[in-house]
């Protein structure tokens, strides 16, 4: 019912789609098949958007706002965001604004129509059940934004589960779009930029380890996903990668799934984290973030310190008899 209701409500209104800090595919694939199937609608982006996400905008010729009046629109929409925190802070979501996450709950939400459905790998399966439920079909330039989206925030499936695979396969017959098509529309060339910053990343790594478990931890000033992947990559096991901005920092994290299937939660965790120091963290359970006011390389070592712990629990239950 809840998804119908908010169908309901995205309804003829005159809206505004707002996206998180450098926001991934997932999010603007949510906000461009808002925007297209409950017109009319502008994606708003004030903290940017990713590479990958800026590629397959520029190849649909989507506009995406970095300014914007809120006041001038009936609607405030909200997508793949687990906290007001997330948004630039001169952004205020005003109140009964629709909100449309998928990550676990940080209850900071308030006075919105909150839908949530943790469930999901990627915020774009809870828009395409939302737009099913309006009784819609997609076209071929939604399906794209749908697929990358869920290509992308699934790790291009090493994070999918039954039910993103089932929903993916939904919209391939819905549009007949192949997985060739997708797969090359979201794949972009790295930058020098990136790719330095990753060498960077590797030179600044740190790591411990409780047996066969290792925690590895970075820092710099941009593309922290892809400074997680490569260390993941080098054999680290879970990965917290760090950038500070003025007083504040931004802080992602990674685990592989071997971790995750053993009962690390790294949403968890960084929602502990960031309940005990002030700050907002969230997310999955083999990826998640944290961002706020703070010393990153402190922030660094509190979440090596939380990891250390849980390793340690893991490795005294497996060895119960």
């Amino acid at each position: 019912m809840m998804r119908e209701y908010i169908a309901g409500t995205l309804k003829d209104k005159n809206k505004v789609i707002l996206v998180h800090g450098n926001a991934d595919m997932d999010a603007v694939g949510s906000a461009y098949a808002i925007s297209v199937c409950f017109p009319p609608g502008r994606i708003y982006a004030p903290d940017g958007v990713d590479r990958v996400a800026t590629m397959v905008m520029e190849k649909m010729g989507v506009e995406i706002l970095s300014e914007c009046d809120m006041s001038e629109y009936e609607l405030v929409v909200v997508v793949d965001t687990s906290s007001p925190e997330q948004l630039t802070p001169d952004v205020h979501v005003p109140h009964n604004s629709v909100v449309i996450d998928h990550h676990r709950p940080t209850d900071k939400w308030k006075d919105v129509q909150f839908v949530c459905d943790d469930s999901k790998v990627a915020c774009c399966e809870l828009i395409y059940d939302i737009i099913k439920a309006a009784g819609m079909n997609i076209g071929r330039d939604v399906g794209m934004a749908l697929l990358c989206g869920m290509l992308t925030d699934s790790g291009h499936f090493s994070f999918a589960n039954t039910q993103l695979m089932r929903t993916f396969a939904d919209v391939m017959d819905e549009t007949g779009i192949k997985m060739d098509e997708a797969m090359s529309f979201s794949r972009s060339e790295t930058s020098m930029s990136e790719r330095v910053a990753v060498m960077k990343g590797l030179e600044r790594s740190k790591f411990d380890r409780v047996g066969d478990m290792i925690v590895a931890t970075s820092y710099g000033g941009s593309f922290e996903a892809s400074v997680c992947k490569a260390i993941l990559n080098a054999g680290a096991d879970v990965v917290f990668v760090g950038s500070q901005r003025d007083d504040g920092f931004r802080l992602s994290a990674r685990a592989d799934q071997e971790m995750v299937r053993r009962g690390i939660h790294l949403g968890e965790l960084m929602k502990d984290i960031g309940k005990e120091t002030i700050t907002d963290g969230g997310g999955h359970g083999g990826a998640a973030g944290l961002s706020g006011i703070g010393d990153v390389e402190a922030m660094l070592h509190i979440c090596m310190q939380r990891t250390m712990k849980e390793f340690r629990e893991l490795k005294k239950r497996s060895e119960l008899p």
